[in-house]
């Protein structure tokens, strides 16, 4: 397991893919560079110092053309310009604003990325969801906690519509700040999600769960963790088992590894695991009750003899970026033509 976890800096990336739009990868982004974005960008530069009109799909090829920190500067300005003659015709118009924040997360320009989405002069610009998942996550990866809660902060001001994966990124962000005021806004923005009939996911839960626990809270932790549907992941295992150890039931604490150790699986049903973090907090627990000391060191051996404890640390679990699933590319794999053009594969996803 401890292989399967990347660094936990990669946290949400993951939560992004299916929104970000697929035309804003960078994997042609040498454009700029060959004559022919040259002649654009130099084209761009002069609509601005003449004062020209700023076409939506000049705007949009510009934007696909920009690879370095001097192209984003320049397209800045051209975001400016072309908001001012249109703010007041962008409902329903193309947005703009996934694709400068991919642009600025592949080059690493989130302080040019915070700077505009928080400029009022550009208000209405970034009014789409992604736009501020990609900036939070952005600055999530990069530590900037307190920015990426400012990002949040601006976000519901401008009344933008939270999803499924921002309450991920919320929740993230104030269970890394880890104070009592994260833990009001966490709750906050959770009560509200709850009172719209939004569905929150279960990682959104754990991180809500993770912070109440650290900041001794564990009354709403038991709370939040009650409503978790399907609480059968390794996270969950672990918060499960922190929730005993803060409320001091060791006996049903006991119960729970003995159970997990004990269980006559089958080799193909995936057995329950613990972060060696959490089982060195239970032991530390439990030290001054002999009996139940010897209990945790025999139970302690067999999970080890079954492979059921990992050095990850209970952040990294919570951190992790799960995997795409694959079950499609699979799929893709085995088939090479066409089942309604009998073509070749590559040849006919194009024409569909």
């Amino acid at each position: 397991m401890a292989a399967a976890v990347r660094r936990p800096s990669h946290v949400l990336l993951f939560t992004l893919q299916s929104s970000v739009s697929p035309g804003v990868g960078g994997s042609g982004s040498t454009c700029c560079r060959c004559p022919l974005g040259a002649t654009y960008l130099r084209n761009m530069k002069e609509k601005l110092a003449q004062n020209k009109l700023i076409l939506k799909d000049e705007l949009k090829t510009f934007l696909h053309l920009c690879d370095t920190r001097d192209d984003v500067e320049l397209a800045k300005n051209v975001i400016y310009r072309y908001h001012t003659e249109n703010r007041n015709v962008t409902l329903g118009e193309y947005k703009f604003g996934p694709l400068f924040m991919r642009l600025c997360y592949e080059l690493d320009l989130e302080d040019s990325a915070l700077e505009l989405i928080k400029d009022q002069h550009l208000r209405g610009f970034f009014s789409d969801t992604t736009s501020f998942n990609i900036l939070m996550d952005m600055l999530f990866i990069k530590g900037k906690y307190t920015s990426a809660l400012e990002v949040l902060i601006e976000m519901k001001n401008q009344d933008v519509k939270f999803n499924k994966e921002t309450y991920v990124l919320a929740f993230a962000i104030c269970y890394k700040l880890n104070s009592p005021e994260s833990l009001k806004i966490c709750t906050t923005l959770r009560e509200e999600a709850l009172i719209k009939g939004e569905v929150l996911s279960r990682r959104a839960s754990c991180f809500a769960v993770a912070l109440a626990l650290n900041q001794n809270q564990v009354a709403k932790a038991i709370s939040i963790f009650s409503q978790i549907m399907k609480p059968e992941s390794i996270i969950c295992t672990n918060l499960n088992i922190l929730i005993h150890i803060q409320s001091n039931m060791l006996k049903t604490l006991i119960k729970i590894l003995k159970d997990a150790a004990d269980g006559n699986l089958s080799k193909f049903v995936k057995r329950q695991e613990f972060s060696e973090e959490v089982l060195a907090k239970a032991r530390k627990k439990v030290k001054d009750v002999p009996a139940l000391l010897a209990k945790f060191d025999e139970i302690y051996g067999k999970l080890h003899i079954n492979g059921q404890v990992t050095t990850c640390t209970l952040d990294t679990l919570l951190c992790h970026t799960p995997g795409d699933r694959k079950s499609h590319m699979v799929l893709l794999s085995k088939r090479t033509v066409s089942h309604r053009t009998f073509q070749p594969l590559s040849q006919s996803l194009w024409a569909e």
